[in-house]
């Protein structure tokens, strides 16, 4: 399949291949996820649940100075799913969520503790836990 170079862009804001730590909250539900790709109206992410179109999630990550172009600053978003596709290998669910609100939190502010599996480590093996 091969992509037209003169396709016009339809994506109303700039898109940041980013591959950040978050929290989804849902439902009464935590659980960890890593964002895909990330923009101001959207957020596409990784996480080890599937939830239905529509459903009603809070996300909670840290942008990067990338995008502040400031400090890194944790940030609470709410949103809905667009849609949701499980892997191949059926562990993880692929979600797209369009973000209605989000607002910046104080560096203090206490987060959940998530801790990164690496896929170049040995089986098993963990990084040090990440603050969020």
């Amino acid at each position: 399949m091969s992509t037209n170079p003169n396709c016009l862009e339809r994506r109303a804001g700039q898109r940041f291949e980013l591959h950040l730590p978050l929290a989804v909250h849902f439902e009464g539900r935590t659980v960890p996820g890593f964002t895909q790709d990330l923009s101001s109206r959207g957020v596409f992410f990784y996480a080890e649940t599937s939830l239905p179109e529509g459903a009603a999630v809070e996300l909670t990550f840290t942008m990067p100075s990338e995008i502040t172009l400031g400090e890194n600053m944790p940030v609470r978003c709410q949103g809905r799913v667009l849609r949701s596709s499980t892997s191949q290998a059926g562990q993880r669910s692929g979600i797209a969520v369009k973000l209605d609100s989000y607002q910046y939190l104080p560096s203090n502010e206490p987060t959940s503790q998530f801790v990164r599996v690496s896929a170049a480590s040995p089986a098993g093996a963990v990084s040090d836990p990440i603050a969020r």
